[in-house]
């Protein structure tokens, strides 16, 4: 069973939205773009123990917190509203849920028409599950209320409180959600509560599918607690018990012997003992077991991991629907890498949030899913589309570039690993010169993607154009195709630099003076190629200006010494081509962001001031 489609009504941040999964999907997209959003949505309509929390939605869950609504409006306007549709039935679910399956095209991602409402036979597609999940405010009892319901059939008028939360529909009760299997992971800030045995809590989640094979963990706990006397067992206690009686047998009548009296450790309840029980665990280097709560960060991401994979197996391989957030946090790379791999592997539906390129590139393109929530709370998603331009084998080779591309807000598209380091080198100088209004790329949220040659830029104008990132191109100096041209229309801003390669360019727009500095710095680095020779001290400027390119083309990409010549640049001696680039990024993504927040009018107007000022370095 795998989550096909979400649709979200009035929740948090959403309007209105909807989102399509893979069979497993990777939800990326900027901060408070609506990924949690959507897993806290799954987890109200198919976790088992969501519903059991008081309140079970808050004003907050609201759109904007509107959930009271006038007498005028419809009960939708001010009622969270998700529908889930589950595909990829089981044989087991297909016979317990089959009067309330509907058929599914997966080539429109809808219901097949007619939706005939006593359908029992398929005519093309497959079956699938609708469900919803209801919640609103409950004037009459001063509270929330929310709960899940099958959305087909719809029981006949008469049947049902019209007032009823969900009168006309039949309610999706948690025995039915078992067949789901849905698992949520949340980010690190609930590890504790996650690995504590409340109710609700993966341990405990683990002790009630241990229960059902072994029968009650709880009364076993119970009983063998009960068995448990300080006061047979130690002296100290012994002598306590004993003067205890002896004095209380003259005002209070008590049965005889040494039992009317004893020292346990608890009140030998269920609810005592989900309060004082704690997991011990010891971790090397160190044999000593501690309280889980006093592990680090990330070994209680790891423990929680554990656990979810414990109940995975309980539940039986292949049948989790798994949703996990930020599975990076406060673990490295490799172990992001692994834990993903490991539920993509065994899980039957993953749903993953994440920032982080190490757990991204484990996704192929079409099981990435951008999100992105426009000022109106609209929803909307894509996947990574990459057309026939950029061939399986080409991703795998780029795929690290691509998970901070699809990341990122903007992203400049240039030609090689040379131009990569320079136009940073660039934007770090920029940064750092006070009389330059100038937002550095990492906190413009601008990716630098390297293409890999000058025709290749433009195919990446359209594949990035779709996510909904601001794309920029520049290259060589080159003759373009029609269908190259028609591609470089998706860059905001596309920049031919006019010279044959970007050594060439350098060594053109920077002094010799620097040329030299930068040779005799180079010179004493290991890196410098050394069969060109060292710059005499009395070299013309001619030849300063051939060995500086020479030593540029000879070192290129990540063993460039491009940004080592920037470097050596002051206040006004950068190359003017790349750095008038670069300000008129800056300017482009000033206007937008302002745009964004401010009317129309505004927007044009402060836009065009700081467009001047970011095209003038010499304006403060």
């Amino acid at each position: 069973m795998r989550v096909r489609r979400v649709t979200i009504s009035n929740f948090r941040g959403v309007l209105s939205g909807k989102v399509l999964l893979d069979s497993h999907s990777l939800l990326v997209g900027g901060n408070a773009v609506g990924k949690s959003t959507v897993c806290e949505a799954l987890d109200l309509t198919l976790g088992l123990e969501r519903l059991s929390h008081r309140p079970v939605i808050d004003e907050y869950d609201f759109y904007e917190a509107r959930y009271r609504g006038d007498e005028r409006e419809t009960a939708e306007l001010h009622e969270i509203r998700i529908e889930v549709v589950l595909t990829d039935l089981s044989e087991e679910a297909l016979r317990r849920f089959a009067p309330h399956l509907r058929p599914w095209l997966a080539e429109t991602d809808d219901f097949a028409p007619p939706a005939s409402e006593d359908a029992t036979e398929l005519v093309g597609g497959e079956w699938c599950l609708p469900v919803l999940f209801l919640g609103r405010f409950n004037a009459t009892e001063d509270d929330f209320e929310g709960n899940t319901f099958f959305t087909h059939p719809q029981r006949p008028d008469g049947a049902y409180d019209p007032e009823e939360l969900g009168g006309n529909l039949i309610p999706f009760r948690r025995d039915d959600k078992r067949y789901c299997g849905f698992v949520y992971l949340r980010p690190n800030r609930t590890g504790n509560r996650a690995l504590s045995f409340g109710r609700g809590s993966l341990v405990d989640t683990i002790v009630r599918l241990e229960s059902d094979k072994t029968g009650s963990l709880w009364t076993s706990a119970l009983g063998a607690l009960d068995d448990i006397d300080l006061a047979q067992a130690t002296p100290g206690f012994a002598e306590i018990r004993d003067q205890m009686l002896s004095r209380m047998r003259k005002f209070l009548s008590v049965p005889d012997g040494d039992t009317a009296v004893g020292v346990r450790p608890s009140d030998l309840t269920r609810e005592h003992l989900r309060e004082v029980l704690r997991m011990f665990i010891a971790t090397q280097p160190g044999i000593y077991p501690v309280p889980f709560n006093r592990l680090s960060t990330g070994a209680l991401n790891i423990m929680v991991f554990a656990l979810l994979t414990y109940i995975a197996d309980l539940r039986g391989s292949g049948s989790v629907i798994f949703a996990m957030e930020e599975p990076e946090i406060a673990l490295p790379p490799h172990t992001q890498r692994r834990m993903v791999d490991f539920v993509t592997r065994t899980m039957g539906q993953t749903i993953v949030t994440s920032h982080s390129p190490y757990v991204i590139e484990r996704f192929v393109p079409a099981q990435i899913v951008v999100l992105t929530r426009d000022d109106s709370g609209t929803l909307s998603s894509r996947t990574l589309d990459l057309g026939h331009d950029v061939k399986p084998r080409k991703y795998r080779e780029q795929r690290r570039q691509f998970a901070e591309a699809v990341l990122a807000n903007a992203v400049l598209v240039v030609e090689g690993g040379t131009e990569v380091a320079t136009y940073l080198a660039i934007a770090d100088a920029l940064d750092g010169d006070p009389a330059i209004p100038y937002q550095h790329p990492d906190l413009a949220g601008l990716t630098v993607f390297d293409a890999g040659g000058d025709a290749r830029v433009p195919l990446y104008g359209p594949i990035f154009a779709a996510l909904g990132k601001t794309v920029f191109g520049t290259h060589d100096s080159t003759t373009l195709t029609a269908e190259q041209k028609k591609k470089a229309e998706s860059f905001a801003i596309h920049r031919d630099n006019g010279y044959p390669g970007i050594e060439d360019l350098l060594v053109a727009e920077i002094s010799p003076d620097i040329l030299r500095k930068f040779l005799t710095t180079a010179a004493t680095r290991d890196g410098y190629p050394r069969h060109l020779g060292c710059l005499p001290l009395s070299a013309p400027d001619d030849e300063v200006i051939c060995l500086a390119r020479k030593v540029l083309k000879a070192k290129k990409g990540a063993e460039s010494l491009a940004p080592l010549l920037i470097t050596e640049c002051g206040n006004g001696q950068l190359p003017p081509t790349l750095t008038g680039l670069l300000l008129d990024i800056n300017a482009y993504l000033t206007v937008k962001t302002i745009a964004g927040s401010a009317s129309p009018g505004q927007a044009e107007a402060v836009g065009e001031d700081d467009a001047r000022k970011a095209s003038d370095p010499g304006t403060s």
